[in-house]
């Protein structure tokens, strides 16, 4: 306002200044019809006037100058308000990007046009006007864009909803028998007479979920979330491998206050919260069957997280689970308890962490137990448990450290010693049998290197190991519902690509070596290319 009001000052400056240079030329012109000779004060007067019109004239120059200055910064202006528009024409479409990008993209953008206009549009009444239309058109789009962002998906109550997922195909090749043709996790002899080499492509490992904020309870955020996929079986039908079964993976409602938060629901396990990077396997985590603890368990967990300064936080978490042993249903329809459940009390888990940001990425070191009690009829009872250690390191800038390693004894449940939580010495229906817990130890870890913003490369190694002394010489297949493993190893190289941040391509080889207790050993190569679109 303060150079709008000087403006104005120097343009009735320049109007007296015009009145007064035509009225100086025809003073100068003017002779008197007596042809006497101007006298002195004549003479000043019209030096004087001249001066101020030498002075006006550079004043006007001045003018031309600040005019000039001013269509550039209009045209700088136009400019960014290009790239403005440029920004939000993604988010209008909706499907183009996800609604977390225009929430960080458009605000940067919009705020720097604002100071630009504000700071362009002070040196000329009409460029005023046009800044001001354009930061009313730029605001328009902004709450147009945010108001698709909280209606495009409808919910029951005011309260907001956010759906994502991604939809992936897989196409691989494998080389070897294995448990499962899409997603392996053991190596298997092939049978007899059928090849060595199969190809396949699946969509069954997509995934959909849906999270809803709710309001605050006690202080406390509340937010709710379910996930599923595809992968629950087939149908008895005709390709009914292409028609997979929608499966629940996790459902889990959060109380979330400053430090602490509650989590209740069917959720990843949090003792063991890493994973190798993959799209090739997310139907189950990567390696879930080679040192990979894991499972999607109904939980109750507390945490709280304790900032012991600006870059230092320290976390303790604790819960109790649904006591599982990796049994599968005895029946399709009516739920039968397990030999934890029978025990009369839950699994309970703890996990304490420390972390902070180095080279822009968290460094984080983690320790965590779990203990399960369990009931295999007849009065035999059995304790459970597992010690575990996770860590992420960022070794360089785009270079990164990750895995875990466990220790334990009848954790099967938790995917401990390849899933299997028991041996038996006979019969499990004879009361007499003896029934001994799996001691075993695995891990992984996964070398990350980020190529560029868009591009990286994983490199992961893992290994599952049940210990042998424990199976022989007290354990048979026979009695063990199938073959007993003693070990099985994982090793995959992959690179992922994001050419934007909604699409994923990615190539990964994969290789599988199991060795069964009482058989020879199996191996598995797979060659997996995926494409996700995610949303």
């Amino acid at each position: 306002m303060e150079k709008l009001a000087t403006f104005a000052v120097r343009r009735t400056a320049v109007t007296a200044a015009v009145f007064i240079l035509f009225s100086a030329a025809g003073l100068a012109q003017y002779t008197p019809a007596s042809d006497a000779p101007r006298d002195d004060a004549t003479t000043s007067a019209v030096h004087e006037l001249q001066g101020q019109v030498r002075e006006l004239r550079a004043l006007v120059e001045q003018m031309r100058s600040e005019n000039t200055q001013s269509r550039a910064e209009m045209q700088q202006l136009r400019q960014q308000l290009q790239e403005t528009r440029k920004l939000l024409e993604p988010f209008t479409a909706a499907s183009n990007s996800p609604s977390a990008d225009a929430e960080t993209a458009l605000p940067n953008s919009s705020t720097s046009a604002a100071a630009s206009q504000t700071a362009s549009s002070s040196t000329h009444p009409d460029l005023e006007n046009r800044v001001q239309k354009l930061e009313e058109s730029t605001q328009l789009l902004g709450a147009k864009v945010d108001e698709q962002h909280q209606t495009k998906l409808e919910t029951a109550t005011k309260y907001r909803a956010r759906l994502y997922g991604i939809v992936l195909m897989n196409a691989f090749r494998n080389v070897g028998g294995a448990d499962n043709l899409d997603f392996p996790n053991i190596a298997q002899q092939p049978n007899p007479g059928d090849p060595s080499a199969s190809f396949g492509a699946t969509l069954r490992q997509s995934e959909i979920g849906l999270e809803v904020f709710g309001p605050t309870v006690a202080g406390a955020r509340t937010s709710a979330q379910v996930q599923m996929d595809f992968a629950g079986g087939f149908p008895a039908v005709g390709n009914g491998v292409n028609f997979g079964l929608a499966r629940l993976q996790t459902a889990s409602a959060r109380f979330d206050w400053a430090h602490t938060s509650v989590v209740v629901g069917q959720d990843s396990l949090f003792v063991s919260p890493l994973s190798p990077t993959s799209f090739a396997s997310l139907a189950v985590p990567t390696f879930a069957y080679a040192g990979n603890l894991w499972g999607w368990i109904p939980q109750i967990r507390v945490e709280h997280r304790f900032d012991l300064s600006d870059q230092h936080t320290f976390t303790i978490q604790g819960g109790i689970l649904d006591n599982l042993n990796w049994e599968p249903p005895s029946d399709p329809y009516f739920r039968m308890e397990q030999a934890g459940e029978r025990s009369g009390r839950p699994a309970v888990g703890a996990r304490m962490a420390w972390s902070q940001p180095l080279f822009g990425r968290p460094l984080s070191i983690g320790v965590a137990g779990y203990y399960t009690r369990q009931n295999w009829s007849w009065g035999r009872y059995l304790d459970g448990w597992a010690g575990m250690t996770d860590w992420q390191i960022p070794l360089a800038p785009r270079l990164t450290l990750s895995g875990e390693f466990y220790r334990g004894r009848a954790a099967g449940g938790i995917g401990a010693a390849i899933s299997r939580p028991v041996v038996f010495g006979g019969s499990l229906g004879d009361p007499f049998t003896v029934i001994r817990g799996l001691d075993s130890a695995g891990g992984w870890a996964q070398l990350k290197l980020e190529i560029t913003p868009k591009l990286e490369m994983n490199g992961s190694f893992a290994q599952d190991n049940a210990y042998a002394i424990d199976i022989r010489g007290f354990a048979v297949d026979a009695n063990n519902f199938g073959p007993i493993i003693g070990r099985n190893r994982g090793q995959l190289a992959n690179f992922i690509y994001h050419p934007r941040s909604d699409l994923v391509l990615a190539a990964e080889f994969r290789r599988l070596l199991t060795f069964p207790v009482y058989s020879s050993s199996s191996v598995t190569n797979q060659v997996n290319l995926s494409v996700g679109v995610l949303f």
